[in-house]
């Protein structure tokens, strides 16, 4: 049975869409240690900036099939061409700085599982989950210190639009963090 059946209460900013309720029951928060799930986090949390999160995830299908599945090598290859048939893709965000800024990030992709075997291996490092302990939204932080060094570091290996506030989305959207409220009944 589903929570929603149940009356079991959920983080307050996935509201009532079943795309946006999909998402917070069986993803945000959840450690993902897959490098594909990994770059494809990156690359919709940068699509999102200064959006709202639910627009990206409507577009995320036809993410996954103008980004080639959210394979870095594939992405990595794309050249300017590729990247102008993109700017006209309306299953996308057409914003050249964060379409140009995908295929940036997967070669910074690949060259990070060059020197650590994976991206998983560099983004965890030994490093658990931290569950926090908000009673409410209000109470989240935009960014952390952690997501701070994490933005600093990313930028000097070459990533684009990984500030802060996107990183500190990102580590919620792959449970580096778990930042479900008390009363959710996804708290580990």
């Amino acid at each position: 049975m589903p929570p929603a059946a149940t009356g079991l209460s959920r983080c307050a900013w996935c509201g009532t869409d079943p795309l946006y309720i999909a998402y917070h029951d069986e993803e945000w928060g959840v450690p993902a240690h897959d490098d594909r799930r990994l770059f494809e986090m990156l690359v919709l949390e940068g699509a999102q900036a200064g959006l709202s999160w639910i627009t990206v995830l409507r577009k995320r299908e036809a993410y996954h099939r103008a980004f080639a599945g959210f394979d870095p090598a594939a992405v990595a290859a794309f050249g300017p061409e590729r990247v102008e048939a993109l700017l006209l893709d309306p299953g996308i965000v057409r914003n050249r700085l964060k379409v140009a800024s995908a295929v940036a990030n997967a070669r910074a992709f690949l060259a990070v599982q060059d020197a650590f075997g994976s991206f998983d291996a560099y983004l965890w490092r030994g490093n658990p989950p931290r569950a926090n302990h908000w009673r409410s939204r209000g109470e989240v932080p935009a960014e952390t210190p952690e997501a701070r060094a994490l933005s600093q570091d990313l930028r000097k290996r070459g990533f684009k639009f990984v500030g802060p506030t996107i990183m500190y989305a990102f580590m919620q959207a792959v449970g580096m963090v778990d930042d479900h409220v008390l009363d959710c009944w996804k708290r580990r």
